[in-house]
C-alpha cells in the first residue's frame, strides 16, 4: 500500500471539522491505516558515495543492505547513493561488492547526525597474477585478456616493488632484465630491447637515453606509481610504431583526472638488506573543488651491492623524485598541468675488459612540465577530445673515477599530441584518432665524438575496436615522418658522410579473437613494425666510457622494418586461468650493435659496430594460476625465445635462454604467504665474442599482511629474495663476467592509504 503523505492526512480531517464525531472516527481510521503519524517517530533521508580505500575511486554496482529491513539499493556509476524516509534511530548497514571485501557500518540517525555520508571499501586480493580484481568494467574482451596478462597492480605490485622498474617486472611473462649494474637496468620483451621497447609515464614517453646504451638509467621511480602496464598489439602503435617489442607504460596520475571529496594520499617505506637500501616516500591530493592539487615525495639510497661472492663495488644509487601537479575540473571535462624533477646518481661498476679498475660514476637529471586537457564531447558519436603537451629537460654527466668528465649529453625535448575518442560508429564499438609532433635537440660533450643533432617527428595514428558475433577485432595504424639533422655535416669522418636524413615509414596491426565459449578464447595477431634509427646509432664515432666500448655508428642505415605474428589461447574460469602463446617476428633489417672482436688501441676499448642484420625472432610464453582450494593458488609461467640471424645459424647477441617462475600462495585472512622458484636454463646460443651463461633456480618466499585501523588502510609485506644465496649470472648482464647477480636479499615494503 502507497504511504498517505502528511499534507493529504491534515486535508482529510479538516474536511470534518465541523462534526466532532465524524472527526473522532476520522482520527481513529487515520490511527488503524497509518499509525506512524501518532508515534514520536520521525522520518529523515541521507545519501552517500562507496568509494576505494586505496584509491579513493568511487565503486559503481555496490549493494547496501539496511539491515533487519528490506531495504536494498545499489550505487550508481559514480559511487554515489540516496535513501529516503528513513526513521530516525540505529541502525547497521552492510556493503558488498564482489571485488571488495564486505563492510558493516554502524549507523545513528539523528536531527543533528551528517546525511551525506562516506563509505570505504577495501579490494580483495583476487590472487589472479598479474592482477587484482578493479572496480570498472572492460570495455573490450581484448582489455580483459591484457588485464589478466599485462597489468601489475595493487597488493602484488607492492610484493614484487624491486630497486627499479626492471627489477619489479623481472617475473612477468614474457620479460627479462638487461643490465650493467642494478642501476641502469631496462626490461626486455621477447628478446627485443632498446628503443623497441617504449617507456613512458601517464602515457606520455620518459626522456632519457637508457634506450641507447646499457649504462644510461630510466629517468623513473616505480614505487609511487599505482600500475604498471606491458600494452602489446594494436594499441601499442597509440604510442610508438615498434609493434613487435611493446610498451611499459606506469600509471601515477600525476595530473589529477578525477575530482575526489577528502583529502587522501599513501605513506610508503621500502628497505632491503643486500644493498643497505632504504626509500621513503609520499603522495597526497587535495580537493579544493572544482580544484584537486597533488603532490609527491620520494627519496631512495642505496650501497654496493652483495654477491655471494663479494660486494660488487661502485654499484650505489642516489635518487630524489618530486612532482606536483594541478587540475580544474567543469561539466566540460578537466585542465591540468604538473611538474616533475627526476635526479639519480649512480655507480656504474668496472673490473672487466676496457673498464676503468673503479668504474664509472654518472649524474643525471631531468626536469619537465606536463600539460593535458580532456574535453567531453557527449555527441552520438564523439566521446571526447584530449590534447597533451610535455616539455623536458634532461642532463647526464660521467665521471672518471678520478673525477674528470668523460661525456656529457643534454636533450631538450617537446611533445604535443591531439586524440579525438569516438562512440559506436557503424561496426566499430570505440576508437580513436590521434596525431603527434616531437622536437628534440641533441647535445653532446666531453669525449664523445657523435654529432650534435636536432630531430623532429611527426605521426598520424588510428586505433579501432569491434565485434561481429564471437568474434573481436582490433586494428591499429600509425605512420610517420622523421627527420634528423647533425650539426656538422662532414664528408671526412671515419664512419662515412655525416649528413641529413629523413625517413617515411609506417606500421599496422591487426588482432582477432574468436570466443569459443564465455571462458575459453582463440586469438591471432599480425603486425607490420617499423623504427628510424637513432642519432647513436647513426653518428656514434668514439669511445663511450661507461659502456666500455669504442662505438662506430652507420650513418647511412634505412629504417628497420619487421613483420610478426602470434597465436594465443586464453581460458579462464572459477579456480582455473590459462594462457599459452606462440610468436615468430622477423626483420629485414635489424640494427643492432655487434662487437667486432677488435679493440681500439688508442683507449683499449672493445669496438662496438652498429650494422643491419636480417633477423629471425620466435618463441613461446605460458602462463597458468589454479585454485584447487579456497586458499591454495599455484601459478607458473614460462618464457622462450630464440633469436638468430636468418640463412645462417649464428644467433642474436644479448637474447635471453629459456626463463620462468612458480610457485604456491597461501591466504588466510588478513595474511598470504608464498614461496617460489625463479629458474633460467643455459644459454649457449651466443653471438660471436660473446660469452654463454649457466642454468640456475633460486628459491624465493614472501608474506604478505593487510590490515586497517579506523579509516587507514595498512598493507605490509617481507620477501626474501635468493634464500639459500646460491650464485648465478644473468644472460643480459654486462657485468656477469666478474660477478653474479645479489646474493639473499630481505626487502621489506609498507604502504599506509589514508
Amino acid at each position: 500500500m502507497n504511504k498517505i503523505s502528511l499534507k493529504n492526512k491534515i486535508s482529510f480531517l479538516n474536511s470534518f471539522n465541523s462534526n466532532p464525531l465524524k472527526l473522532m472516527i476520522a482520527i481513529l481510521l487515520l490511527f488503524l491505516m497509518t499509525p506512524e503519524l501518532f508515534s514520536f517517530n520521525t522520518f529523515t533521508r541521507i545519501s552517500g558515495v562507496v568509494l576505494d580505500r586505496e584509491s579513493s575511486a568511487p565503486i559503481p554496482n555496490a549493494v547496501l543492505h539496511l539491515l533487519n529491513t528490506e531495504i536494498y539499493i545499489t550505487t550508481k556509476i559514480d559511487g554515489s547513493f540516496f535513501l529516503d524516509e528513513i526513521k530516525e534511530g540505529k541502525y547497521q548497514i552492510k556493503v558488498t561488492h564482489l571485488a571488495y571485501q564486505e563492510n558493516l557500518l554502524d549507523l545513528e540517525l539523528a536531527e543533528n547526525t551528517p546525511k551525506n555520508i562516506k563509505i570505504y571499501l577495501i579490494p580483495k586480493s583476487i590472487e589472479i597474477s598479474p592482477v587484482v580484481v578493479i572496480d570498472r568494467g572492460y570495455r573490450s574482451k581484448f582489455e580483459e585478456i591484457n588485464e589478466a596478462a599485462g597489468v601489475l597492480e595493487g597488493k602484488k605490485l607492492q610484493r614484487e616493488m624491486g630497486f627499479n622498474l626492471a627489477a619489479t617486472l623481472k617475473n612477468e611473462t614474457g620479460l627479462a632484465i638487461r643490465s650493467m649494474g642494478p642501476a641502469p637496468a631496462r626490461p626486455v620483451i621477447r628478446g627485443l630491447g632498446g628503443n623497441r621497447v617504449h617507456i613512458s609515464e601517464d602515457g606520455q614517453a620518459t626522456t632519457d637515453l637508457s634506450a641507447t646504451s646499457p649504462d644510461h638509467a630510466v629517468t623513473l621511480e616505480p614505487f609511487t606509481v599505482n600500475r604498471i602496464e606491458v600494452l602489446r598489439g594494436p594499441k601499442v602503435l597509440l604510442y610508438t610504431s615498434s609493434t613487435l617489442g611493446g610498451v611499459v607504460n606506469v600509471v601515477r596520475e600525476e595530473i589529477p583526472e578525477e575530482l575526489h571529496h577528502e583529502i587522501h594520499g599513501v605513506f610508503g617505506l621500502f628497505g632491503e638488506t643486500v644493498n643497505e637500501g632504504y626509500l621513503g616516500s609520499s603522495t597526497i591530493q587535495i580537493p579544493f573543488e572544482p580544484l584537486s592539487i597533488k603532490f609527491e615525495l620520494s627519496r631512495r639510497k642505496a650501497a654496493d651491492v652483495s654477491t655471494p661472492i663479494q660486494k660488487l663495488r661502485n654499484s650505489y644509487a642516489e635518487n630524489l623524485n618530486y612532482s606536483g601537479g594541478a587540475s580544474y575540473f567543469h561539466t566540460y571535462g578537466f585542465l591540468g598541468a604538473s611538474f616533475r624533477s627526476f635526479e639519480l646518481n649512480y655507480g656504474v661498476p668496472g673490473g672487466f675488459v676496457g673498464a676503468h679498475p673503479n668504474g664509472v660514476r654518472i649524474e643525471m637529471k631531468r626536469h619537465q612540465f606536463n600539460f593535458k586537457s580532456n574535453y567531453l564531447i557527449n555527441s552520438q558519436y564523439l566521446e571526447n577530445l584530449e590534447i597533451i603537451y610535455s616539455t623536458s629537460k634532461y642532463r647526464h654527466k660521467e665521471f672518471e673515477a678520478s673525477g674528470r668528465l668523460g661525456a656529457e649529453f643534454s636533450i631538450i625535448n617537446n611533445l604535443g599530441s591531439i586524440h579525438l575518442n569516438h562512440k559506436s560508429i557503424a561496426l566499430f564499438s570505440e576508437g580513436m584518432i590521434g596525431l603527434s609532433v616531437e622536437h628534440r635537440d641533441f647535445d653532446i660533450g666531453g669525449f664523445v665524438f657523435t654529432s650534435p643533432t636536432k630531430s623532429f617527428n611527426f605521426s598520424v595514428y588510428l586505433y579501432e575496436n569491434l565485434s561481429l558475433q564471437r568474434f573481436s577485432f582490433e586494428l591499429a595504424g600509425r605512420i610517420n615522418y622523421d627527420k634528423l639533422l647533425p650539426q656538422k655535416e662532414s664528408a671526412n669522418a671515419n664512419i662515412g658522410l655525416v649528413k641529413k636524413r629523413e625517413f617515411n615509414t609506417f606500421s599496422l596491426s591487426f588482432s582477432s579473437l574468436y570466443e569459443v565459449s564465455n571462458i575459453v578464447y582463440f586469438g591471432l595477431n599480425i603486425s607490420k613494425s617499423s623504427r628510424v634509427p637513432t642519432i647513436e646509432e647513426l653518428y656514434s664515432e668514439g669511445p663511450h666510457l661507461a659502456a666500455y666500448s669504442y662505438e662506430v655508428g652507420n650513418p647511412n642505415l634505412p629504417a628497420e622494418n619487421g613483420f610478426g605474428a602470434e597465436f594465443f589461447v586464453y581460458h579462464k574460469f572459477n579456480g582455473l586461468y590459462f594462457n599459452l602463446t606462440f610468436f615468430r617476428n622477423q626483420f629485414d633489417n635489424f640494427i643492432i650493435p655487434r662487437n667486432t672482436g677488435e679493440i681500439n688501441y688508442s683507449t683499449f676499448l672493445p669496438i662496438y659496430a652498429t650494422t643491419g642484420i636480417p633477423a629471425l625472432l620466435y618463441g613461446l610464453e605460458n602462463q597458468i594460476e589454479w585454485k584447487p582450494l579456497s586458499y591454495i593458488t599455484l601459478f607458473s609461467n614460462l618464457s622462450f625465445t630464440r633469436g638468430k640471424i636468418k640463412k645462417s645459424e649464428n644467433s642474436l647477441p644479448q637474447i635471453p635462454p629459456l626463463k620462468g617462475n612458480g610457485g604456491i600462495r597461501l591466504s588466510f585472512y588478513d595474511y598470504l604467504f608464498g614461496l617460489s622458484v625463479e629458474y633460467a636454463a643455459k644459454q649457449t646460443k651466443v653471438d660471436m665474442f660473446e660469452e654463454s651463461t649457466a642454468g640456475y633456480a633460486v628459491l624465493n618466499g614472501f608474506i604478505q599482511y593487510s590490515f586497517i585501523t579506523g579509516n587507514l588502510v595498512h598493507n605490509a609485506s617481507i620477501s626474501v629474495d635468493n634464500i639459500f644465496n646460491k650464485e648465478y649470472r644473468n644472460h643480459l648482464s654486462r657485468v656477469k663476467v666478474i660477478l653474479p647477480e645479489a646474493g639473499r636479499n630481505f626487502r621489506i615494503t609498507y604502504k599506509l592509504f589514508f
